[in-house]
């Protein structure tokens, strides 16, 4: 089963990967810098979102 912050993180890293592409093809580093950050952020719910899910199914 698949949670909010899962979706939620996994839709942060797509948007990262846009934004961090659009950066690098204008050349604006500051985009592409919120792009990598943004990806980051992604990540690291996903993965708040996967121990939650699995400390559910343990209990």
């Amino acid at each position: 089963m698949v949670n909010k912050d899962q979706v939620a993180g996994v839709a942060k890293q797509v948007k990262g990967s846009v934004k961090e592409a659009a950066g690098k093809a204008t050349g604006n580093r500051q985009t592409q810098a919120e792009g990598t950050a943004d990806k980051i952020a992604g990540k690291v719910q996903k993965a708040y979102g996967d121990v939650k899910d699995k400390i559910n199914k343990a209990l």
